[in-house]
């Protein structure tokens, strides 16, 4: 009797520890099997040396940590400005496919009601959030939007379930909603699909959005699905805006001049391999005021100006060290995929610069005294010296097709990537998404709401950043881009041609070999003509592929 008892123990004992060992097996499987998280973080006209992993005084360190724990790029490009990168980021789409052809303020009448140029994102393609969201994923923004601002265009209709989003591209960062336009005097802001008129006491653009995205993690962190997170910073996109400690924290820094801080910038960008050490650096473009040449008063605005900034940049990566340290908080972070980047290059325009500001009774409400930059009911934008320096050694800045305004700097980090590692192949932007679904092995759909949709044409750069490969495009393939049917641009391998409108140029096509040259100093199309017109082709090509509509003025 005693013997079958202990048998009977035995038996239930072993059963017990086979649940106990099947649970912990089914656990663990389940943790195995989770997809990963993605936390998508864009600064808005940031600079391609603003952050200190790039060269730049500026403090990030939030920022740089996570450069150490990831792959930096230094070859990474975008459009010339903001809706046309944003819409080619969040769909792996051109931007003529997506609707963006124009941003939907600067359209001309050539283009307006044109396939392409519709100004929000249309139904030829599909969204990054749309995608993940079909495939279990939580789906939140925070920030800028400016992929349309009407019903039916908004992020909660193109797969956010949550979203907080200002929908123009500009605005004040305090809570007293008055935009960056005359034409467009208050800005529009959204809670998932419900328009607000008032913006809570203390709003601040930067902190609030991260709050917002924050707050939408945590509510739903137990429930074992993954999330994706889209940080759309409006910082540090003029209006110049920014509270204590940030606004007085570079106090006296850029009294010596852009010039000056263009060569400091371009040295360290050299100093830390992210350009050729014997390449040429671009100067300053040719009609910045000379800054000896300022007299008192002006120099005292801009050099606030650009303390302001800086503080603006500093404040964005503190924010940026807060979602990081909640998502270790909660266990989160190994298992978030994390990328950094910017929409475009450094904003040369003062914010008189804007069509329809200068003289308009709206602008004359603003107060722009010294004292009172950065300060709500300001309305200050640094010009076209610090867009320059900020760019470091490359050409020119956003608005442009030159390196200073379509080249951006680039941080992923990953489960199982290879961190501190600088990669220097050419990608663009719209690799990104493609990118996003290999790592998270979800599918590109053929339909969706019974639609078609157009096939990605972006790249995934998982082979590049696993180091199975070393390019993602092959030295005779082409990417080409524009700006609104003006500035044009064509890449192939090393190899470069643009042509720039004025003011910011002629006209007329330029050859550049960026492997040797990243500063466009050299300018090769007298050289090499063949070369020149062979790209000068293949942009016609692809203007016919993708429908460009080219304006007149």
């Amino acid at each position: 009797m005693k013997m079958k008892n202990l048998s009977l123990i035995k038996l239930v004992i072993c059963a017990i520890s086979s649940v106990i060992f099947s649970c912990e097996n089914d656990s663990k499987n389940l943790m195995e099997s989770k997809k990963p998280n993605i936390l998508l973080v864009v600064a808005d006209d940031l600079g391609w040396t603003d952050l200190g992993c790039y060269g730049s005084e500026i403090r990030t360190p939030n920022i740089d940590e996570l450069a150490n724990n990831s792959v930096l790029f230094t070859d990474f490009h975008v459009s010339q400005s903001c809706s046309p990168t944003r819409s080619m980021l969040l769909t792996g789409n051109d931007n003529h496919i997506a609707g963006m052809g124009n941003m939907a303020e600067l359209l001309t009448p050539e283009q307006k009601g044109k396939p392409g140029y519709e100004g929000y994102l249309n139904d030829r393609v599909i969204t990054l959030a749309e995608v993940l969201h079909n495939n279990g994923y939580h789906t939140y923004m925070g920030g800028k939007w400016h992929l349309g601002h009407d019903k039916g265009q908004l992020p909660f209709d193109r797969g956010f379930e949550n979203s907080y989003s200002l929908l123009y591209g500009g605005a004040s960062f305090w809570s007293d909603m008055s935009g960056a336009l005359a034409f467009q005097p208050v800005a529009k802001y959204v809670h998932n699909d419900e328009f607000l008129n008032e913006l809570p006491k203390d709003f601040y653009a930067t902190r609030s959005y991260t709050d917002y995205l924050i707050e939408s993690i945590r509510k739903n962190k137990d429930d074992g699905r993954p999330f994706f997170a889209y940080l759309a910073f409006t910082a540090p996109h003029d209006p110049l805006h920014v509270p204590e400690p940030w606004k007085s924290m570079y106090r006296g820094t850029y009294n010596d001049g852009y010039e000056s801080l263009k060569i400091k910038r371009a040295k360290a960008a050299k100093h830390l391999g992210l350009f050729p050490e014997e390449a040429s650096v671009s100067k300053m473009f040719a009609d910045t005021e000379v800054w000896e040449s300022l007299n008192t008063e002006r120099k005292k605005k801009e050099t606030k100006a650009m303390e302001v900034y800086a503080g603006m940049i500093s404040n964005m990566d503190y924010h940026y060290g807060r979602i990081e340290s909640f998502l270790k908080d909660i266990g989160e972070y190994e298992n978030t995929i994390i990328v950094f980047m910017s929409d475009n290059g450094p904003n040369p325009w003062f914010s008189e610069d804007y069509p329809g500001n200068e003289g308009s009774e709206w602008f004359s409400q603003f107060d722009n005294s010294i004292d009172n930059i950065g300060d709500p009911m300001s309305h200050y934008a640094y010009g076209i010296g610090w867009a320059g320096a900020c760019s470091g050694p490359l050409n020119l800045f956003k608005m442009s097709m030159a390196e200073g305004g379509i080249r951006s700097p680039l941080l992923i980090k990953a489960p199982g990537i290879e961190q501190s590692k600088q990669l220097d192949c050419f990608t663009y932007v719209w690799d990104i998404m493609p990118t996003i679904l290999d790592m998270t092995d979800v599918s590109y759909p053929d339909m969706y709401m019974q639609r078609e949709i157009e096939p990605m044409r972006g790249k995934s750069l998982l082979q590049v950043l696993t180091g199975k490969e070393t390019l993602v495009y092959k030295e005779d393939e082409l990417v080409c881009g524009d700006l609104g049917g003006n500035g044009l641009w064509v890449r192939q391998g090393g190899f470069k041609a643009m042509m720039n409108t004025p003011p910011y140029g002629d006209g007329k096509w330029q050859l550049y070999n960026l492997h040797n040259d990243p500063g466009e100093t050299n300018d090769l199309s007298d050289e090499m003509p063949e070369k020149l017109k062979k790209l000068q082709n293949a942009w016609d090509n692809y203007a016919k592929d993708v429908g460009v509509v080219m304006s007149d003025k």
